[in-house]
């Protein structure tokens, strides 16, 4: 089943007309080429967003990556020290809980019903000092023994939580994927386009391309995912019964310990430590209202 979506077109078109209009250097032969290369693509099939409504990429369903991920989930757990037993390991199962419980009345409130009934939620700690926390597609958590000082109560672990579990109701892993195959088909077109041209043109092509894939499109795109996970993170630990104040003030403690040292942000992965706090403390009032929709009108400190 395809069709084509609004904003798979905008991708895509963006993309392909930066790359191929902008190179005057560029014979029509490749130009061609690379449009009918595009042409193709405009037949991905996408996912929508429940959070914004949002069309995504989605060459990777759901039905194939919830498999992958759980047998991956299991074997990092094999690999790996699982904590149970003590009162760290029973509040994350708690606030997992909760933050499930949380994301089910929303999405089911906002006509997403059945959205989670793939879902496998499952929540662990385990004993590392790495300052992590993860959630797969699917609803395959893990917390480290490490980032627990950092988040300093169960209202923090709420807040890293949410965002977390955001990630998973966004998409976002399926849409990096989607992203990858989508720059290793663009390298072999590129790669197929230019194959009359020297080997140093066609190596000074693919290197134009892969900065230009990475620093223009895959980096925006991931700094795009952890913001959206920051907004739906603070509404899903709002209806849960936490104070989304304390997300804000988490980051202060991020950024405490990272002691400033990050690249700037147009090359990082993630928005930057004094953006996101400020992000993250104009949102906390907006999903207060949100929670208060669900009848949530005192929260866990």
């Amino acid at each position: 089943m395809t069709y084509i979506k609004t904003t798979c077109l905008k991708f895509i078109g963006h993309f392909f007309c930066n790359f191929i209009f902008n190179k005057k250097s560029l014979t029509m032969k490749i130009r061609n080429r690379l449009i009918a290369f595009g042409a193709l693509l405009l037949f991905l099939s996408c996912a929508t967003n429940p959070f914004t409504g949002k069309k995504t990429m989605a060459l990777v369903s759901n039905d194939q990556l919830f498999p992958s991920a759980f047998a991956q989930y299991d074997q990092f757990l094999s690999e790996n020290n699982v904590v149970t037993g003590t009162k760290d390991a029973e509040m994350i199962t708690r606030v997992g809980q909760r933050i499930a419980t949380a994301a089910e009345r929303w999405l089911t409130a906002n006509n997403y019903h059945g959205y989670l009934k793939d879902y496998q939620w499952e929540y662990k700690l385990v004993d590392d000092k790495t300052i992590n926390a993860w959630c797969m597609p699917g609803g395959k958590i893990v917390f480290y023994t490490g980032i627990l000082p950092i988040a300093a109560s169960e209202t923090g672990v709420a807040a890293i939580m949410g965002h977390e579990v955001a990630h998973a109701l966004a998409n976002h892993g399926q849409q990096r994927m989607s992203s990858g195959l989508l720059q290793q088909a663009g390298g072999v077109a590129v790669a197929i386009a230019t194959g009359n041209e020297s080997a140093e043109k066609q190596q000074m092509w693919m290197q134009a391309y892969g900065i230009g894939s990475t620093v223009g499109l895959t980096l925006p795109f991931s700094r795009a995912h952890e913001t959206e996970a920051d907004k739906i993170g603070l509404y899903l630990m709002a209806v849960a019964g936490y104070n989304p104040d304390e997300a804000s003030e988490l980051w202060k403690r991020m950024k405490a310990n990272s002691g400033g040292q990050a690249p700037p942000e147009f090359l990082s992965t993630h928005p930057s430590h004094d953006n996101r706090i400020q992000n993250l403390a104009k949102l906390a009032p907006e999903a207060k209202k949100e929670a208060k929709k669900f009848g949530v009108t005192s929260f866990r400190e």
